[in-house]
């Protein structure tokens, strides 16, 4: 019994430590956490709270290591708290919410090579992009939405009468998001984040204390954006499949229905898939500009492809067009240009929404000389 309550003794000391509110030297917080994790493994073989406080300070090892570059080092540590994180979940829901956050940052740190610096999709269109993650990659992007669906699935059954946990399920659900989105799965992840949107908004009703008030907005900004970034990506046979289902929030549909414009869908069609009314669709296409980015580029002897000028290499508004419509005036005004290669020369065009990026992703693209393969809008 003395050796628990001094185990937990130095547990306690390590969380004022790892709160800030009692400071030390880097090098003597890796001592203190290392003899931590060390006492606690005895007691752990039979004691639940201490197999989770040892998950738990496994964990804190992990981020430590993550933090310094070592992302090897924090998922072997990672994959050691959840064992014992995971025996000790049944005994307390404390210890399920710690599992739960643990299993969150597993999938965070396998997933890390499938984002970019800002913590978006590297390969938002998985198996359709022209370049995308290496076969080991996209393993550990699996694992990671395998892993990031347990602690949903944890989350969930806890009590939700509980504010913590009805504020963690919400979180799980952005991070299931996050983590289908990295792997192209943009229906699923445009799902899961309006499921999510709607937990927030749950919270802010609920009357929460101002802290709790903050950290849902900031929530709601993430996933706000997250959602008009993913409705790049979706056909419009998804974003009516959305609809159906009733995830395609009101405030989106402006977005989508330009997105169904972008890719050629007829407007009587948009209207009847997406449940509105024709003068809906036209108000919304009129007073809804999206970014064109275009690039047309010339083949050189030497086959390598290069922009000709910078006039043909740029972006704008544009209000109720296609892609396509985008391109045809492109190419008509490329054609009547001095950079025009000729019958003989092999060119070609993109469009872009919003952004420049894999040439996959591109919604018109072609390639225009003889016997060349000839792009489709994608």
């Amino acid at each position: 019994m003395g050796q628990r309550e001094a185990v937990l003794r130095l547990d306690q000391q390590w969380a004022r430590v790892r709160s800030g509110s009692a400071h030390t030297g880097p090098g003597e917080a890796d001592r203190l956490l290392a003899e931590l994790i060390g006492a606690l493994r005895e007691p752990a073989r039979t004691d639940a709270e201490c197999a989770a406080r040892l998950g738990l300070r496994l964990g804190d090892l992990a981020a430590r290591r993550f933090a310094a570059g070592d992302r090897a080092g924090a998922l072997s540590a990672i994959e050691e708290a959840l064992r014992h994180a995971g025996q000790a979940a049944g005994h307390d829901p404390e210890f399920a919410r710690w599992y739960a956050r643990s299993l969150i940052n597993q999938g965070v740190w396998l997933a890390w090579p499938l984002s970019d610096g800002d913590r978006l999709p590297r390969f938002p269109l998985g198996a359709a992009g022209e370049s995308g993650p290496s076969p080991m990659e996209r393993a550990a992007g699996e694992r990671a939405r395998d892993v990031t669906r347990a602690a949903v699935e944890v989350w969930t059954g806890l009590d939700q009468h509980d504010a913590v946990n009805r504020r963690g399920l919400a979180q799980a659900k952005v991070f299931l998001g996050d983590r289908l989105a990295e792997l192209g799965f943009a229906e699923d992840a445009v799902a899961w984040a309006v499921d999510a949107e709607a937990g927030f908004r749950r919270i802010l009703l609920s009357g929460p204390d101002p802290e709790e008030a903050e950290e849902a907005e900031g929530a709601l900004d993430h996933i706000g954006r997250q959602l008009e970034l993913r409705l790049r990506h979706l056909s419009f046979d998804s974003l009516a499949g959305l609809r159906a289902q009733g995830l395609l929030p009101e405030r989106l549909l402006p977005r989508a229905v330009v997105a169904a414009r972008i890719q050629g869908t007829p407007e009587p069609e948009i209207a009847s898939r997406l449940g509105l009314e024709p003068e809906q669709v036209v108000t919304m296409l009129e007073v809804t500009p999206w970014l064109a980015v275009w690039r047309i580029e010339v083949r050189g002897a030497d086959g390598l492809w290069t922009v000709p000028d910078q006039a043909w290499h740029g972006a704008g508004e544009v209000r109720d067009l296609s892609a396509e419509e985008v391109a045809a005036e492109l190419i008509h005004g490329f054609m009547a240009s001095p950079h025009y290669p000729g019958d003989e020369g092999f060119w070609r065009v993109r469009v872009w929404w919003h952004e420049e990026g894999d040439p996959a992703g591109a919604k018109f693209r072609l390639v225009i000389g003889p016997d060349a393969p000839v792009g489709t809008p994608s």
